[in-house]
């Protein structure tokens, strides 16, 4: 299957997934609030990245960060279609260019399995989280356990609350 009709399938998949697990409901876990900057990491079709942006408003920003170009063209067109113009897309498979300690919340959902290296990605979102700041997690793929060792284990998070949806991961140090 050619990468552009992969993407379709899943931007369906998705938006299947978001009629029965609305993202604006499970981004109350993660405790967004108006001016706040989001990182929604593996963003995909952007269903979280779109919900967030509503949620921080237009004196907040959300970064749509994906490794897959149709991803952030797909946000992007999407975002400006809605009127969303605090919206804007990273490609990246680790480094975001982020400045550090810029960003409020860091969305990691469903993205941590697919992770080529994820001690790396746990190092840039750790880089450009505030300090105290909090990363929401979800990843159905992944047990309880392999995801608390996953994050906690890495050193730079400690687990500070679990949802009914997402867990809740608080950046360790500097």
């Amino acid at each position: 299957m050619d990468n552009a009709l992969a993407f379709k399938a899943t931007c369906l998949w998705f938006a299947l997934r978001d009629r029965f697990s609305p993202p604006d409901q499970i981004l109350r876990e993660a405790g967004l609030q108006p001016g706040f900057h989001v990182l929604d990491y593996g963003c995909g079709p952007g269903s979280y990245t779109l919900a967030a942006a509503a949620a921080v408003g237009p004196s907040g920003k959300v970064y749509a960060a994906d490794i897959n170009p149709l991803a952030g063209q797909h946000v992007q067109r999407v975002a400006l279609s809605k009127g969303l113009r605090n919206v804007e897309t990273i490609l990246t498979d680790c480094a975001t260019g982020l400045d550090a300690a810029s960003v409020d919340v860091v969305l990691l959902y469903d993205t941590y399995h697919d992770l080529a290296d994820p001690a790396s990605v746990l190092a840039e979102l750790h880089r450009v989280l505030k300090p105290g700041a909090t990363l929401s997690f979800s990843d159905h793929h992944l047990t309880d356990d392999e995801i608390r060792t996953g994050v906690a284990g890495s050193g730079l998070f400690r687990l500070s609350g679990k949802g009914t949806k997402t867990y809740s991961f608080t950046k360790e140090g500097q």
